[in-house]
């Protein structure tokens, strides 16, 4: 087998060890598909690459006025965050605004990515509790919208919940595809998730990103998601944490770009200047080589320039470390877009194929 055709490549010093295969859709807000590699229409579980459109409803049902909601706390409610004390603090202050507490959370618990607070948690003797869960900041948000609609919150979590099918709508509309064909599952936090093809989740991104290029949107819609994208990008340390690819990206990008990943190497991002939205799914699932991808696809579209992505080399080239913390490997893009339109549009130069 010629491993270097594949487009990840994992290797243990000179040697390719292993490889992994990647499917990629580039949109424009317009609809059109500007490049890609791989299958575009591959049905995929956007899996916690949803929850910028899970929190769609929260904003349109005015939860955000009648309850004091914060942009910071909006943009929490599109996290898969680390289980920081700001994260943890942020949910615990959304439920204490909503009336709630703890108990009312349905995501479960887990071991967060901030292992010093679980280390802290359990010197204290102390047990796990939902605000841990990475998810705990979209159960605040769902329930932040089901009770400024009055919606029963014993079963928010269920498919046939009245603000479940307002997700399943906003999705339907802002991607752009049937309603009747989103096929969904259980996600690993309990809620509905849901499949669609890697171009109409590239092109809901798009329009997070750039809802004012949305012809058809409604201008409720378009400015929810302007809300949404714009907390994010304001907010990064709250979509996921210290040390992690979605924030730093953000960051690095100054509010440009607007990123969330989903487990089973998915991971999506959206420029407000240009309006393209890219989805990205690992076909193996390993989300080790969602940043590399994500990475070679900004340098290739010409989004960003040599300093920013300077600053996420350590993503861009993902490094293999052993016990000792010495570098042994990295892993490496090696892939080049197929354009239909043009390429390098991302810094204005247009380059026709």
């Amino acid at each position: 087998m010629n491993f270097t055709t594949k487009p990840i490549q994992v290797y243990r010093g000179d040697y390719v060890e292993s490889t992994h295969d990647v499917h990629i859709a580039v949109v424009s807000p317009e609809g059109k598909l500007i490049a890609y590699y791989g299958d575009t229409n591959r049905l995929t579980f956007a899996r916690s690459s949803m929850k910028p459109l899970q929190a769609v409803p929260v904003v349109e049902s005015g939860a955000m006025e009648e309850y004091q909601l914060t942009d910071r706390e909006l943009s929490l409610f599109c996290a898969s965050h680390s289980g920081e004390p700001i994260h943890r603090k942020t949910v615990a202050k959304v439920l204490e605004k909503l009336s709630l507490n703890e108990n009312h959370l349905q995501c479960g618990t887990h071991i967060p990515r901030d292992l010093d607070s679980y280390h802290k948690l359990i010197k204290a003797g102390k047990s796990l509790t939902p605000l841990f869960s990475n998810c705990s900041g979209k159960h605040s948000g769902m329930l932040a919208g089901c009770v400024k609609q009055g919606f029963e919150l014993n079963t928010y979590r269920e498919l046939t919940h009245p603000y479940q099918q307002q997700i399943i709508d906003v999705i339907a509309d802002v991607s752009n595809f049937p309603r009747e064909e989103i096929t969904t599952s259980t996600d690993g936090c309990g809620v509905p998730v849901h499949r669609i093809p890697l171009y109409n989740l590239a092109l809901a991104f798009s329009r997070i990103a750039a809802p004012n290029e949305w012809i058809k949107g409604s201008e409720k819609r378009k400015a929810a998601l302007k809300r949404i994208g714009g907390a994010m990008s304001t907010y990064p340390i709250m979509v996921a944490g210290t040390k992690r690819f979605d924030t730093d990206l953000m960051e690095a990008f100054n509010g440009r770009i607007v990123a969330k990943g989903g487990a089973e190497g998915v991971h999506c991002f959206a420029d407000k200047e240009t309006g393209i939205g890219v989805a990205i799914k690992v076909d193996d699932g390993n989300a080790r080589a969602t940043s590399v991808a994500s990475m070679e696809v900004l340098k290739q579209l010409q989004i960003g320039t040599p300093a920013i992505w300077k600053q996420l080399d350590e993503y861009s080239e993902a490094p293999i470390l052993n016990a000792r913390e010495e570098k042994v490997g990295v892993i490496k893009a090696s892939f080049e877009l197929n354009y239909l339109t043009q390429r390098g549009i991302g810094n204005g130069t247009v380059i026709i194929n």
